[in-house]
């Protein structure tokens, strides 16, 4: 199993791509931490200063924001 870097995901429980996001995480052994933001206010505000965006998932990833699950660009970023 290859070390990864740290991943942060803020998400809701009914978001179809948070569930697919961290089911790509699992499949692919990434440990990440994840934030429900309808339950936890001061992590919302957290994800929207850092993304600018209210919509979720918004993943934390190497360094770099990526808002939605995009498959293509979380393969290139943690090199999976």
């Amino acid at each position: 199993m290859q070390t990864q870097s740290q991943v942060t995901i803020y998400t809701t429980p009914t978001c179809h791509f948070c569930h697919a996001a961290k089911e790509f995480f699992n499949e692919n052994h990434i440990s990440f931490t994840e934030f429900d933001v309808a339950k936890d206010l001061a992590k919302r505000q957290e994800m929207v200063q850092k993304s600018g965006q209210m919509g979720v998932p918004v993943i934390l990833a190497s360094g770099e924001i990526i808002v939605g699950f995009d498959e293509e660009r979380l393969r290139e970023v943690l090199k999976v």
